[in-house]
């Protein structure tokens, strides 16, 4: 009887320490991988000069111009 309270207890105790390192671990490589893949790619394209959103606030205006050209209707024919 008192070697079944044990191996429960220690079964038990194993349980909540794998818990608390998974808890541990997971934290470590969230914070690795953001860090590295966030943080280098944040260095590099300041580096580099990129902006990937266009945030400048003092603008005319926030229409993007794609320069599209006005086909004739023998350009939209039968186009596949």
């Amino acid at each position: 009887m008192n070697n079944k309270k044990f191996i429960k207890g220690l079964k038990e105790g194993f349980k909540n320490f794998g818990s608390g390192v998974s808890i541990i671990i997971n934290t470590l490589l969230l914070l690795l991988v953001y860090f590295l893949g966030v943080g280098l790619t944040s260095i590099f394209a300041k580096l580099v000069g990129k902006h990937f959103l266009d945030v400048k606030l003092k603008k005319e205006t926030y229409w993007v111009d794609y320069n599209l050209k006005k086909k004739s209707l023998q350009e939209y024919y039968k186009q596949y």
